[in-house]
């Protein structure tokens, strides 16, 4: 029992000893916090609450900005709006409570200018309320706006106490209601007695009908200061008053495509004296209307007329303003609409020229493993099933359509002046010959799918074998001159196949003549008879130029006396004229210039076959003696029936002068001596030489006589057999040169006013396609795949040259008389686009900046933009009502901006007893900003008041 006992009293005396113990603690612990409190801290009565913190906060933030100053807070990385480029901005975090807060301060680098400039692009905020730079503080939620309006006005205080605190002259703001009503209050220490408050808001619908007019704007500013509500038209007020008014042109729809009634074309026609039928679409005078429609680059076009700030005193003033001309205003300034496709924005290709050369390149890239243009017509055989489920023939209708306009004579000749200089050095066609137009239309057929070129060119080559064989004239070809070899070989055979359909029409024809005169004299009487009409001096210039000289009066008189002794002994024949002062080696009389036929004429293929023929025979003279037989027979033996009487050493002299050494002096008189004195070169003298041998068999027959050098039957059925046998890859590279020079050619005819960019990227254009398209030129496109890459990247180029073109058009039609502005909006555009052509703009403006520049326009220049505002038609006036004034051409502004302000002269020191030293100063004290259309108004007021 006493050990329990014990236990039991251990246990207390041990729990009293605690108890104790921790009493002690606690005792030593409030009494440790007391003295801590007592010796270590204060009461600060300025920060008792959370309220007080957070302007504190503010304060210190604010503090920190003004010391640094706009270019230090630059350094240290303030944000650029980008619009207004000219203006920067700060960003602080705060807490307040269980709220966090952002407070923004918007600066620029340069304050000069005034408050409200309607020429210079503003911060809403600065044209709302007149303010440069000031302060806005919203809380950081999902919509940035306080919706209490306690919460607001108590925060705008906060903030008003701390710039108060730290001497800031910032106007603050703070948004309220709905972020789409741009709503906001405001408030601003003038730095004297006055305070500026700021108010702002919207009204979204149900705009009274009294507020869509001058007058009755007038009417709400007055209300702001006045005392009395009885009429306010029948009082004065010095107020203030600037407007600035926006129109915009009707946009391009679809109700403009709806073709005019019988009654409105004849009207019309009657008023203008121009058939109006078809032209109903913009650019339908341009080059590239026969093969698409462009969209219109330019939408539309805003004006803004801004009038000078001016003072009115009633209300009546007001009404009289809304009917005031627009032509009064002080300055006129036009924006540009551009089209999505010309700024980036649209999805999709631009249908044009480049669109369908890039089906065209497609094409190409197909036809590297195919045979023959038939293995492409032949689903069966054509092995791909890409091809049969998306290559699209167009209907027969469509073809035959094609295949009209083809086989229709075209334009003539393009002249010289307006084909662009750089167009030869691509290797295509001329714009207006056959197989130019042939690409045009194949970019345009069944969307330029490879099977679809297949058959139109499968029945073009049938078209053309028809004219061959019916011996008619092939279409837009020329049937004279020499074949130009710079141009693609399609071209070339087309052009040589031309010139022997001619020939073979004449030949039929010379040959249906013969028949007909079977009775008449011999063929030898017809010569002469010929020959003697020849011999005329009228007819002396149709000989081949450069081998016969002009003949002076004294040898014409001496020909002809010769020609009538020969005439009676039948001897000469198929002269063309007497060789000035050049003797007959055997006989004292002139040399007579022969009528010679024309070489045969060759595309570039047989000039390379013949070329190569030289490399294998290795002697040039030997093989140019031999391969040029039938040439050199022909010319000699017109020239022993012009002149019976001359030896090969007379022809030589005639022919190939350089071959012919002359010993005497070259004085004119030693030249009529006779016989003439020299010898012939030592290649010519040479026993074996084939030119002597060539003269020995010649016969002396005219030319009208001789065989035709040319067979035009034989070459004309080589030609179709090359065009029928084409590889297809062939085909497809001198098409891809010939569309890309036809489509540039065509666009090089667009009238544009001379804008120096244009020509100058049009010329850069050229060579870019010379230099890209000369592998396809010497055939090294089979397993090169870098080439269909570089045709696409030249696609691009085009695009682009393509759209600047259709904008340079677009613009010179519409400021045809007002070039300057032309120019000066193609070239902001260009500026704009040289980024996307990968070239760095031009000037330190930002692309934003310079697609939305607002160009000036001169007095001169008003008559051509008025006129663009044309009056509304009947289908477009019904859409809308017309509630506003200040009408142009029937269109009312889209928006119209004004500021009302009221000033006063107050004493600095308002509470002051006026003495000498008192300062007076003139200051705003009533402000609004009106910003309305025709649905909704915005109202932002400002008012400066002693508190």
């Amino acid at each position: 029992m006493l050990y329990s006992f014990t236990c039991r009293n251990l246990t207390l005396i041990s729990g009293f000893l605690m108890a104790s113990s921790s009493k002690k603690v606690h005792e030593m612990e409030v009494d440790s916090e007391e003295e801590e409190e007592e010796f270590e801290h204060f009461d600060d009565y300025t920060l008792a609450s959370s309220w007080e913190r957070f302007i504190s906060e503010i304060e210190a933030v604010s503090r920190q900005w003004l010391a640094s100053g706009p270019k230090n807070l630059l350094e240290k990385g303030a944000v650029p709006l980008g619009e207004p480029k000219n203006m920067y901005k700060v960003t602080s975090e705060l807490k307040y409570a269980t709220k966090n807060y952002c407070m923004e301060y918007y600066f620029e680098i340069s304050n000069a200018g005034k408050a409200v400039d309607w020429s210079s692009t503003l911060h809403d905020l600065q044209l709302s309320f007149g303010v440069k730079e000031f302060m806005v503080i919203a809380p950081q939620s999902a919509n940035g706006v306080i919706l209490d309006s306690p919460e607001a006005s108590k925060l705008l205080s906060a903030v008003a106490i701390a710039f108060s605190n730290c001497s800031s002259l910032w106007p603050a703001f703070v948004p309220v209601h709905d972020p789409s009503r741009k709503a906001y209050i405001g408030i601003q220490n003038m730095g004297t007695v006055f305070t500026r408050r700021f108010e702002g808001d919207l009204i979204a619908s149900q705009v009274p009908v009294k507020l869509m007019h001058l007058e009755g704007l007038y009417e709400l500013f007055v209300s702001k200061f006045t005392f009395s509500s009885s009429d306010l038209s029948t009082h004065f007020f010095r107020v203030h008053f600037t407007m600035k008014l926006t129109y915009k042109t009707l946009p391009y729809d679809d109700d403009n495509e709806v073709i005019k009634s019988e009654y409105e074309i004849n009207e019309s026609e009657q008023d203008n004296g121009v058939d109006n039928r078809n032209k109903l679409q913009w650019d339908d005078d341009c080059p590239w209307s026969e093969w698409y429609t462009a969209e219109d680059p330019v939408k539309a076009f805003e004006l803004i007329a801004m009038w000078e700030e001016k003072t009115v005193e009633s209300s009546m003033e007001m009404a009289e303003l809304e009917n005031v001309s627009i032509h009064e205003a002080h300055k006129w300034f036009i924006v540009p609409e551009f089209s999505s496709y010309l700024t980036g924005d649209y999805v999709g290709n631009m249908v044009g020229f480049a669109s369908q050369l890039g089906l065209l390149i497609d094409a190409l890239a197909m036809s590297l493993d195919v045979q023959f243009m038939e293995d492409f017509v032949s689903v069966d055989t054509s092995g791909s099933d890409k091809l049969k489920s998306s290559a699209i023939v167009p209907p027969p209708t469509v073809l035959d359509r094609v295949l009209k306009d083809l086989c229709h004579e075209g334009p003539g000749v393009i002249s010289p002046e307006s084909r662009h200089k750089s167009s030869r050095i691509i290797k295509g066609a001329p714009l207006e010959t056959l197989f130019a137009q042939f690409c045009l239309h194949s970019l345009w057929f069944g969307d330029c799918n490879i099977r679809a070129i297949a058959v139109l060119w499968i029945e073009f080559i049938r078209e053309v074998r028809w004219c061959w064989e019916e011996s008619q004239p092939l279409p837009r070809m020329p049937i004279n001159g020499t074949i130009d070899l710079s141009t693609c070989l399609v071209n070339q055979k087309l052009q040589m196949l031309a010139i022997c359909i001619e020939k073979k029409r004449q030949q039929l024809d010379s040959h249906q003549d013969g028949l007909g005169d079977s009775n008449s004299d011999s063929p030898s009487v017809e010569v002469e008879a010929s020959d003697v009409a020849n011999e005329d001096l009228s007819q002396t210039s149709s000989a081949k130029e450069g081998l016969i000289k002009e003949r002076d009066s004294t040898s014409t008189s001496n020909a002809n006396l010769e020609h009538s002794n020969n005439k009676n002994n039948n001897k000469r024949r198929g002269s063309a004229g007497v060789v000035e002062s050049m003797m007959l080696l055997n006989s004292p009389n002139h040399m007579h210039a022969p009528f010679t036929q024309d070489p045969p004429i060759m595309t570039e293929d047989m000039h390379e076959e013949r070329l190569r023929a030289v490399e294998v025979l290795g002697d040039s003279f030997s093989f140019s003696g031999q391969l040029e037989k039938d040439i050199l027979s022909s010319d000699m033996s017109a020239f022993k029936a012009a002149n019976p009487e001359a030896a090969f050493e007379d022809f030589i002299r005639w022919h190939s002068p350089k071959d012919w050494e002359d010993d005497s002096s070259s004085s004119s008189s030693s030249k009529k001596k006779w016989p003439p004195s020299g010898k012939l070169s030592e290649r010519m003298s040479d026993s074996g030489n084939s030119w002597r041998k060539i003269w020995n068999d010649a016969p002396p027959l005219p030319a009208s006589e001789q065989k035709p050098l040319m067979d035009p039957n034989r070459e004309g059925e080589k030609i179709l057999h090359y065009l029928e046998t084409v590889r297809p890859h062939q085909l497809l590279e001198q098409m891809v040169c010939t569309a890309f020079q036809a489509a540039a050619d065509t666009l090089n005819q667009t009238s544009f006013g001379g804008l120096k960019n244009m020509t100058t990227k049009t010329d850069q254009l050229y060579l870019t396609m010379a230099s890209v398209l000369r592998p396809l030129q010497a055939n090294k496109l089979p397993g090169d795949t870098e080439i269909i890459e570089d045709l696409k990247r030249l696609r691009v180029v085009f695009e682009h040259v393509e759209k600047l073109i259709t904008l340079a058009a677009s613009l010179h039609r519409k400021f045809l008389h007002a070039p300057r502005l032309s120019q000066t909006i193609f070239n902001n555009f260009y500026n704009f686009y040289l980024p996307k052509m990968g070239k760095p703009s031009v000037g330190g403006d930002t692309n934003k900046d310079l697609v939305k520049k607002k160009e000036e326009v001169r007095v001169n220049e008003r008559d051509v933009v008025t006129s663009m505002f044309v009056q509304p038609s009947a289908n477009q006036s019904w859409r809308k009502v017309l509630s506003m004034g200040n009408l142009l051409n029937g269109h009312e502004p889209i928006l119209r901006e004004i500021v009302f302000s009221l000033r006063d002269r107050v004493d600095s020191s308002y509470h002051a007893p006026r003495s000498q030293w008192s300062h007076e100063q003139e200051i705003e004290t009533h402000r609004m900003y009106i910003c309305g259309t025709s649905n909704d108004l915005r109202v932002a007021l400002s008012v400066t008041s002693c508190d």
